[in-house]
């Protein structure tokens, strides 16, 4: 049941099949990098030994062998299979599926149904699933490349338990050259150097691997050995793995932010270029930088937010590759810059106050009296004009009555913020001997 081919497939189709169908996994045992899954005291061969499986959705990136993984349970538990894709399948599709399993389970057998890029099927789509799970008509395993957390229903996820699926390491992928080595009964045609940049461009994808060795195999003359140059030459130079629309550009632009907050330059341009080189929207970085200025640096150093703001406009300005340079600079400048998030939590603190305490009218004497009308209902009466007052400063109530004075920015001992906490301190001081104005 491992093998992609049935036992009477011809030879010559099973030779014809890419190499990654080949060496696909016979047993649980053989799949490479997912030992804490399908070691000896893995989670599914626990639940292999327990006799009940129940239903599981499979959260990993592509080539990590989540389908492989949902052929072999079924083999192990002497399930039926079957196998759906989210992306080509509709109602009508899931109504067929459900019927032919609801017909095996009255014959005492129960249908293991694999649904790969379950997060594409539709909210209404996904609770279709309900019914079957909870009566036992099918044992559901859902495949995802995406976080289940904000892709699957939350009444899907109760009844589903999440296995995570591992990207590939350096020595899982090379066991996998290994074993195709075997299979082809000939060494990859690589020097060192070339099979080290080989596994670095599969970037953690066990097909992705396998699919490069096939290219060089192909490419090879007899005797041939290519190094690095022509390596990349041959296959073009596979891109990373990533989209921006799911989880690998969310995980690199929280890498890059998160570096930044921890004042780690080196760590921020890695992340940076990692997306740069990958195809990120060079633009989408820059306004990426201005909102962690704001948020993360704020006034312990108000250049950091004109900075890359700059880095942003000249970006648009020089295009590449001389703008992706900007956002360089603005990214060391950013890490390296003292932190504060003031800023920030005062802005958050004001929003929740404004929301609770509703549409409180400011306190009269900050009001202009443009009519008679207004001026009769003491609108402006006992406003003091701060430029009049001894150091330029009344020290005057301007929060609603009914609210009183509140703090919500309390910057900290760091950077610019040091001066601004003394001029703060400094008010707060006179406006408790004039007696809150």
């Amino acid at each position: 049941m491992g093998d992609l081919f049935g036992p009477d497939e011809p030879d010559g189709a099973r030779a014809a099949a890419p190499l990654a169908d080949r060496l696909r996994p016979k047993t649980l045992a053989d799949v490479v990098g997912q030992e804490h899954l399908t070691g000896d005291d893995g989670v599914l061969t626990r639940l292999i030994r327990s006799g009940s499986l129940g239903s599981m959705i499979f959260w990993g990136p592509p080539g990590t062998g989540k389908t492989t993984v949902a052929r072999l349970l079924a083999g192990e538990t002497q399930l039926a299979f079957e196998q759906i894709s989210a992306i080509f399948s509709g109602v009508a599709d899931l109504k067929k599926v459900f019927d032919a399993a609801r017909l095996r389970r009255r014959s005492g057998r129960q249908t293991l149904l694999f649904v790969d890029e379950i997060h594409r099927f539709n909210r209404a789509q996904q609770d279709s699933f309900l019914p079957v799970m909870e009566d036992g008509t099918v044992v559901l395993v859902g495949a995802t490349t995406e976080n289940p957390s904000f892709e699957l229903n939350a009444a899907l996820l109760s009844r589903a338990r999440v296995l995570v699926f591992n990207t590939l390491g350096e020595e899982s992928l090379e066991r996998l050259l290994a074993r195709a080595e075997e299979v082809e009964a000939r060494p990859l045609p690589l020097d060192a150097q070339a099979r080290a940049v080989l596994l670095r461009m599969a970037d953690g994808d066990g097909r992705a691997a396998l699919t490069l060795a096939e290219e060089v195999w192909r490419a090879a003359g007899p005797g041939e050995v290519f190094d690095a140059a022509q390596l990349q030459h041959i296959v073009q130079r596979r891109a990373p793995i990533y989209d921006k629309g799911q989880d690998g550009h969310y995980n690199l632009i929280s890498a890059l932010h998160k570096s930044v907050r921890g004042s780690d330059p080196d760590a921020a341009l890695y992340y940076l270029a990692r997306m740069l080189d990958a195809g990120e929207n060079p633009l989408y970085l820059g306004r990426r930088l201005v909102r962690m200025a704001t948020e993360d640096i704020g006034l312990a150093d108000p250049q950091a937010l004109v900075i890359a703001n700059a880095a942003k406009d000249a970006y648009d300005y020089l295009g590449s590759p001389e703008g992706e340079l900007a956002l360089a600079e603005a990214t060391v400048y950013l890490a390296t810059a003292p932190k504060s998030n003031a800023v920030y939590t005062a802005y958050k603190a004001a929003m929740r106050a404004a929301r609770e305490h509703g549409s409180l009218l400011p306190p009269k004497h900050i009001l202009n009296a443009p009519t008679k009308l207004m001026k009769e209902e003491d609108y402006g009466a006992g406003y003091l004009y701060d430029h009049d007052q001894p150091d330029a400063f009344s020290g005057q109530d301007y929060f609603p009555e009914a609210m009183q004075r509140r703090t919500f920015y309390d910057p900290p001992e760091r950077g610019f913020e040091r001066e601004i906490r003394k001029r703060l301190d400094y008010w707060a001081r006179i406006r408790r001997e004039r007696g809150d104005g």
